[in-house]
């Protein structure tokens, strides 16, 4: 006789995970508003990198810059990112669902991760994910149950904090028919949007739109999935191979406008040599090469340059991160300046992650 058990996609994903590794440094903090971001001064160019709960009542969210959220919330603890705390923190949570035995862990970041297992009872599982993790850490986390990974990450959030939610085939409309698009793993604001303008508002009239329609607007691949997503169609197969990093990048908020082409060449160039040596270690040669800039005051442009072929060499890097800088309006302050380099994959075989929205 069978035992009921069947495949599982689980979603763990921490509970404003960088601000309670900070809290629980620092128990005194707990229950206040707490922002962490850039240097820890409000004053600054830097963004909000997580808030707690309680300044997220206030409308702190992750990406805001600073100078907004200390107008939002005067009286908030303002505290500098630590990125190796919570890089230790982490491989103790990974560490802790490794060792629940029988599952397949599949690590997303800091602070999430698919686990993929065979069994008749989800919720017992993410129980004990729950209860490992807090023995491990004291840090709490949330467990989306689905039975893919796009309905396991979707439902965590029904989920927090410290809960859990199972979304399936058979329950997808009943949650999610009448939610904006925009409540969907993968759709920003602007797709969000560019579906409206084809009267698309929810998750039911995205399933029911035609194909024909997406593939229009999005192209071939992008519309279909689109599509798919509209179900909650997605990926089940969790991998637990390392990831391999498909890109580096790095970027500056200035604390004064660049107000010259020689300090925006200077800057691109700097940014240009760290990428370059983030790639170097990797060994793997650089195909293309993405520059960012935010105009004074706040308006952002991406150009990208392919190179006529891979190298592995630091001066064709910085040669196409100059040209890329030439092509800037020199007219123009600039607050942000950011430098991506795109490396070939190795020669083996990965599994497609699912796509999400990225960013430079």
């Amino acid at each position: 006789m069978s035992d009921g058990a069947r495949p599982w996609v689980l979603h763990v994903d921490l509970d404003q995970f960088i601000a309670a590794v900070e809290i629980l440094r620092r128990p005194e903090l707990a229950g206040l508003p707490v922002i962490v971001g850039g240097r820890g001064d409000p004053t600054e160019r830097a963004v909000v990198s997580t808030a707690s709960y309680e300044a997220r009542e206030f409308g702190v969210g992750s990406g805001m810059p600073l100078k907004t959220a200390v107008r939002k919330v005067p009286d908030a603890v303002f505290l500098p990112v630590d990125a190796p705390a919570y890089e230790a923190a982490s491989e103790q949570v990974m560490a802790a669902l490794r060792d629940l035995g029988g599952v397949v862990v599949e690590v997303l970041g800091w602070d999430e991760a698919f686990l993929g297992v065979r069994t008749a009872d989800p919720e017992a599982l993410a129980r004990r994910a729950q209860a490992a993790v807090l023995a491990a850490t004291e840090l709490h986390c949330s467990v989306g149950i689905g039975d893919n990974k796009v309905r396991a990450k979707i439902a965590t959030g029904f989920g927090k904090p410290r809960g859990i939610f199972r979304l399936t085939a058979e329950n997808w409309f009943e949650v999610m028919g009448d939610r904006p698009t925009r409540e969907l793993w993968g759709v920003g604001a602007k797709v969000s949007k560019r579906l409206a303008d084809h009267g698309i508002r929810t998750v039911a009239e995205l399933a029911a739109a035609p194909r024909e329609e997406l593939v229009g607007e999005f192209g071939p691949r992008m519309g279909l999935w689109y599509s798919e997503l509209g179900h909650g169609v997605g990926p089940a197969v969790v991998d637990d191979s390392p990831w391999v990093a498909r890109a580096h990048s790095r970027e500056t908020t200035y604390q004064h406008n660049l107000t010259t082409r020689e300090q925006v060449s200077a800057a691109v160039r700097e940014l240009a040599e760290q990428v370059f040596e983030d790639t170097a270690r990797e060994g793997r040669p650089v195909f293309r090469v993405t520059l960012k800039v935010r105009y004074a005051p706040f308006v952002t442009k991406v150009v990208g340059k392919k190179l006529p072929e891979p190298t592995s060499r630091r001066e064709d890097v910085l040669a196409a991160a100059a040209a890329l800088a030439d092509r800037l309006d020199g007219d123009r302050e600039v607050r942000l300046l950011g430098v991506r380099a795109e490396m070939v994959m190795p020669e083996e075989d990965h599994v497609e992650r699912t796509p999400v929205r990225g960013r430079l």
